[in-house]
């Protein structure tokens, strides 16, 4: 099992935590950790946008010309694709791009995540963290001591004071345990979590 460091908000090492290896400490298999995010990013489309057909705009009803006789090529409607004004071909309509993914799969891709940020040394585990009050300056000093830049903080607790005081600091974002995904762990550098919120993942991973 992998021993990390614990530290507390002024950045000074308090004791040191053994991580399960059934969650940070896994095989990391790079396919699912592809899918997932492809997931993820492919749930928040709208899928809304829309073109009309040859057969929705209007007009067009009318041969332009006689077929033949005229030097121009025939033409049966002034809402063919090639005309301006007409119709797009394939052209997009409403869909759903959703697509599901096994739950097993979503916990290989999750553990395979928090697994590379241990052997990449981007985990920083803290023994608290709480506010009392919303200051943003206090969280830019807590996350500058653990030396912790473009951060995902993963929280045990809604503790507004520290989500609050952390939503106006650029590339940091706070989460959940029962919130935490793959896209979010990726797209930052470092992942700090309190000690309270790993022994809650490894509960529910292990």
């Amino acid at each position: 099992m992998a021993n990390v460091s614990v530290y507390n908000m002024e950045g000074k090492e308090v004791g040191t935590m053994e991580l399960n290896d059934a969650v940070f400490g896994v095989e990391i298999k790079e396919h699912l950790v592809h899918m997932a995010v492809v997931q993820q990013l492919a749930n928040k489309r709208q899928g809304t946008q829309k073109a009309k057909t040859r057969s929705e705009v209007s007009g067009g009803g009318k041969k332009p010309w006689r077929q033949k006789g005229t030097g121009h090529a025939r033409q049966g409607s002034t809402r063919a694709p090639q005309w301006t004004g007409g119709g797009v071909v394939f052209a997009p309509v409403p869909r759903d791009y959703s697509f599901k993914m096994n739950k097993k799969e979503k916990q290989a891709a999750l553990k395979s995540v928090l697994t590379s940020k241990v052997q990449e040394n981007k985990l920083v585990v803290l023994d608290e963290l709480k506010m009392d009050e919303i200051k943003t300056k206090t969280m830019v000093n807590v996350l500058n001591n653990v030396k912790a830049e473009k951060a995902l903080v993963v929280l045990n607790d809604n503790d507004q004071n520290v989500v609050l005081s952390a939503r106006n600091i650029a590339g940091v974002e706070t989460t959940l345990t029962n919130t935490i995904n793959v896209y979010d762990i990726l797209k930052h550098n470092t992942l700090v979590m309190t000690k309270a919120a790993v022994e809650a993942i490894e509960e529910v991973y292990a």
